[in-house]
């Protein structure tokens, strides 16, 4: 059996996951940072005192066992959401119907296995009752507008693993036979932000994925607590920079994340957004040095096709030393590229014509580790990656570096 770690966001590798699901003898693990604030997750957030399960639940997502009977009910709990003017006395009452076991269905959703019931029924009564006191302490109701009803049964799952993130996801993998393991990078709530160049201060992990601005981003910080923008504000360029590297958290990998890591035969680092997704999992304290002390895996990065809203401008190189910087940050050593990657995959096609695509430009020949540059772009999905031929080429380097 092959240990795979995939370093990844939400639906950032949800071509190369797809792909390595469909490999035979190989164990998956995904690696997901859980700082995303946005629409319903921002609410559990701010009522739980919670990392985001959004990212963590999309990749979950992916795993879900297609030869499960319950598959296609299960897809849809995972993707069910209250609609956006939904009220919470139509959401409460159905609900706790189900808790009290009055209804087989959550939200229309039936689900056949009489075991995962049970434990749905417990992690969606933990959700009420945890919620029905929060709601009275900060006397405010929650907004089930467009809420994920999975964001819920997590929150519920976290109440009743002890507030342990951690063991809430593996207790949402197991209930469902995932195929492969998701592990939240840490299990420590930060709230992240972001600074760009301008000095214009990002203010959650939802503004810096949805600004548009091709200024870019110099910094992200993780706090322990969100900034209030209106006194912030009133600082200083100066002041803020003081403000945010004096209170910046290097937050550091969860147990289960640094043995997966010291495991690992083959380690991917995914494309994906990057200030959002993938640098706040590289600033992790230990993250860097368990991939580098790890001198058997072979370390296999995938640089983006195409441009996105955080990284308008970005070439090739642009994303490799990013990548490099941000996993340096956090730990006392300095680690060399060779340390952290062996090789680097580069797409070389250009198949969608209105597509904003990564250049490749030549400061990317002054990088010290192998290049793998091809046609890594699906034909059926231009602007996306193959994932078959993508997993297929980094299995196939690892099988020949393995004859060395």
């Amino acid at each position: 059996m092959i240990n795979v770690v995939i370093l990844n966001g939400g639906r950032g590798a949800s071509s190369t996951i797809p792909a390595l699901l469909e490999k035979q003898g190989l164990n998956i693990t995904s690696i997901v940072n859980a700082y995303d604030d946005g629409k319903s997750t921002g609410e559990i957030r701010k009522f739980f005192g919670m990392l985001g399960p959004s990212d963590i639940r999309k990749v979950q997502e992916l795993m879900l066992p297609k030869d499960d009977l319950d598959y296609h009910n299960n897809l849809k709990l995972f993707q069910y959401r209250f609609p956006l003017n939904v009220e919470r006395r139509e959401v409460l009452p159905q609900l706790q119907s189900f808790v009290d076991e009055t209804r087989e269905d959550i939200a229309g959703i039936s689900i056949k296995s009489a075991k995962v019931r049970e434990i749905l029924r417990i992690f969606i009564g933990e959700f009420l009752s945890g919620l029905n006191i929060i709601e009275r302490v900060n006397n405010e109701v929650f907004d089930f507008s467009d809420c994920s009803i999975m964001n819920c049964i997590y929150a519920g799952a976290f109440l009743a693993c002890n507030r342990n993130i951690e063991q809430a996801t593996m207790s949402i993998d197991r209930l469902f036979k995932l195929r492969g393991t998701v592990l939240p990078t840490s299990i420590e709530d930060k709230k992240l932000v972001a600074q760009r160049e301008n000095g214009q201060i990002l203010y959650s992990e939802a503004e810096i994925v949805e600004l548009r601005s091709n200024v870019r981003v110099e910094c992200i910080y993780l706090l322990d607590k969100s900034l209030n923008k209106a006194n912030f504000e009133l600082l200083s360029n100066t002041e803020k920079c003081y403000y945010l590297k004096r209170h910046n958290c290097y937050v550091g990998i969860s147990s289960g994340v640094k043995l997966a890591l010291k495991q690992a035969d083959v380690i991917i680092y995914s494309a994906g957004t990057q200030h959002s997704s993938l640098y706040p999992t590289y600033i992790s304290a230990g993250l860097a040095q368990t991939i580098a002390d790890n001198h058997s895996a072979y370390k296999a990065f995938i640089t983006n096709i195409g441009a996105d809203y955080e990284t308008p401008s970005y070439s090739v190189s642009d994303y490799i030393r990013g990548a490099h910087r941000y996993l340096n940050l956090s730990d006392k050593r300095s680690y060399s590229m060779e340390e952290l990657f062996d090789v680097m995959l580069i797409n070389k096609s250009r198949i969608k014509a209105d597509e904003t695509y990564v250049e490749f430009d030549d400061e990317v020949n002054n990088i010290p580790v192998s290049l793998i540059i091809d046609d890594f772009e699906s034909h059926t999905q231009p602007g996306k990656h193959d994932g078959n031929k993508v997993i297929e080429t980094i299995l196939n380097l690892y099988s020949a570096n393995l004859s060395l």
